[in-house]
């Protein structure tokens, strides 16, 4: 086939950027159009899906949804990268905490919580990204900015050396800078932290289950067994609501022409991005009720 359509689930290996990954994709695929949907540093492992072909344009709907991420965190030192790639900066001679403080901790950053974005991050000041300052030896003034911890629990504590590593498991949302979590996490426990190993579990409500490592995809697309392991697009944006419009008013709908309610079903009762199939099931694509109450496409996936 000339171009894949649809998501693919990638396991990232550690020592590649997410860049990395859509490069190499491309490679194996044959293929320009492929879009990732939310960067993980190179150490870190884990799910991460590419976007190929047409899909591309869902990639900012699917970048909005929970992540999930295993993360371990060692108590008694710290670093200028808030991860153990950096420089140490901070150590102290013994640690002295318990799993129920621990637990406790953890407990107090589920909801919405205030966080400043790492000098090494790819958080933009001025027009250049942090990482780019810090490998300058410059700290510049960082806005917090409020993210959301929807669950987050201890599922280990093991002793290395004279100090603990606590992994933990964390649903959040979009933006959340786990190093930056666990530098607060040994704060609150009045000790410095440091990020030690980090894995992304899920993302947009696929997991480590659904993906591929590229030399899988490799395999696979030697074998002509790729498109089986592809999500369609509209399977990877489900929280996005489902209306079907009136077969008369498909060719209206697909040309972008403004419908009325009416047409639609079940009623769009409310403002915001929605999915809009024809009567054989077939998606047409993401639409919106305007604010005079007609319907509008945002984005056609199908063709007249």
């Amino acid at each position: 086939m000339s171009e894949y359509t649809g998501v693919l689930a990638v396991y990232k290996p550690a020592g590649f950027t997410s860049h990395d990954v859509v490069a190499k994709a491309r490679r194996i695929l044959g293929m320009k159009r492929i879009g990732h949907t939310g960067t993980l540093d190179p150490q870190v492992t884990g799910v991460l899906p590419l976007c190929l072909g047409r899909a591309t344009r869902v990639v900012e709907y699917i970048q909005e949804l929970p992540k999930e991420y295993v993360a371990t965190l060692r108590l008694g030192l710290s670093s200028d990268t808030e991860d153990l790639t950096g420089t140490i900066t901070q150590t102290v001679d013994e640690v002295h905490v318990t799993e129920d403080e621990i637990r406790a901790v953890l407990a107090t950053f589920k909801g919405v919580i205030s966080q400043v974005p790492p000098m090494y991050s790819a958080v933009k000041v001025d027009g250049k990204r942090l990482y780019e300052l810090a490998r300058e030896g410059k700290t510049v003034e960082r806005k917090s900015r409020e993210v959301e911890i929807y669950e987050i629990e201890m599922t280990e504590m093991k002793w290395s050396g004279a100090y603990p590593d606590i992994t933990f498991r964390v649903l959040c949302s979009k933006g959340t800078y786990i190093r930056t979590l666990c530098v607060d996490i040994g704060r609150a426990l009045g000790l410095p932290g440091v990020m030690v190993e980090l894995t992304r579990t899920m993302s947009a409500g696929i997991t480590a289950s659904h993906c591929l490592t590229l030399e899988e995809i490799a395999e696979h697309k030697e074998a002509g067994t790729l498109e089986a392991h592809l999500i369609a697009a509209d399977a990877a944006i489900t929280h996005l609501p489902r209306h079907t419009v009136m077969d008369d008013k498909r060719k209206a709908a697909l040309q972008g022409q403004r419908l009325s309610l009416r047409y639609v079903a079940p009623e769009v009762k409310e403002s915001g991005h929605f999915r809009l199939y024809d009567a054989q099931d077939e998606f047409l694509g993401i639409y919106a009720r305007d604010e005079s109450g007609a319907i509008t496409p945002v984005k056609v996936f199908a063709q007249v």
